[in-house]
């Protein structure tokens, strides 16, 4: 599950130009999905002809084998390792496998129970690889769709998240260099979260002189509050977001917290005001937007390598 340089190029931007950038991660959603699920449909072929009792649970025994990883075992039993570890504080391989095993067996009872109630629903699933066909029954079928919509929505949210994190940094970055604001005047610092151990959050600061001002990005749409109250109970001196609701705009500006919206007429140039308020030297832009991206993405990103 990757966030390609080029994708995060793009969703940038995408932003800057006050354009949708939504559909770039729903391409990379669509395409991570569907690579998936080809891989997956070979597995359940292989899998089906080996099974030399046709009455044996055959999709347990290949798909939830413990010698699998982990995060495997949960998406072919219908759970991911981040519901498994909020209901049970941990995620360790033990855990997973009891999780997964118990999920499953409550899953294929209820399908059962649903394919006893519905008898005159009748579906057949068939897959056909290198000139070899499998038939899976309404049972079998309902499983494996369910597969797959855990996987997608694993993808989903994992990208969605993944997106905000990977643009934050470059976004900011980009921008200052579209104000000329002095290297001085700016840094990313890394900060690592204690509770998981190795994951590492990117907080972005504007500097004038021993002052630190922290900028935060959210790519969010109207109607999502939450983001926004986070940012305010951060302390946050420079807010970028996507969309912002009236309430929001009005909500910033009464504790003058300096915003910008970049999907609204100004964008990304609302980002003078902030620097503005909080005195770091800039320069106005008024170049082109294309011909200067590239320029500094080539920067940017060969740094960052």
């Amino acid at each position: 599950m990757t966030l390609t340089e080029q994708v995060a190029k793009n969703i940038i931007k995408k932003l800057l130009k006050g354009e949708d950038y939504r559909i770039e991660v729903i391409n990379l959603i669509n395409a991570e999905f569907l690579q998936f699920a080809i891989e997956f449909f070979k597995k359940i072929v292989n899998a089906k002809l080996k099974s030399q009792n046709i009455t044996s649970d055959w999709y347990k025994n290949e798909f939830l084998n413990p010698k699998l990883p982990p995060k495997e075992i949960a998406i072919n039993s219908g759970l991911n390792k981040k519901t498994i570890h909020n209901m049970f504080n941990s995620s360790t391989k033990e855990i997973i496998i009891d999780a997964s095993n118990e999920h499953y067996d409550i899953l294929y009872k209820s399908i059962q129970q649903l394919v006893k109630d519905e008898h005159e629903l009748e579906l057949t699933l068939t897959i056909k690889f290198k000139g070899v066909s499998v038939d899976l029954n309404v049972s079998e079928s309902l499983i494996v769709i369910n597969t797959l919509a855990v996987k997608r929505s694993e993808l989903r949210g994992g990208l969605w998240s993944t997106a905000g994190k990977r643009v934050e940094k470059p976004l900011m970055e980009t921008i200052c260099k579209l104000y000329s604001v002095n290297q001085n005047n700016y840094n990313a610092k890394f900060k690592k979260n204690i509770a998981k151990g190795f994951d590492r959050e990117i907080d972005f600061y504007l500097i004038n002189g021993n002052s630190e001002y922290l900028c935060e990005v959210k790519l969010m749409g109207i109607g999502n509050p939450e983001s926004a109250d986070a940012v305010i109970a951060r302390s946050t001196n420079v807010f970028i977001a996507d969309k912002l609701s009236i309430q929001n705009k009005n909500q910033l500006d009464s504790l003058k917290i300096n915003w910008v919206e970049l999907r609204s007429e100004n964008g990304f140039r609302r980002f003078k005001i902030a620097l503005e308020n909080l005195k770091i030297p800039y320069e106005d832009y008024n170049g082109n937007l294309d011909y200067d991206l590239e320029k500094i993405f080539s920067e940017i990103f060969q740094k960052e390598v």
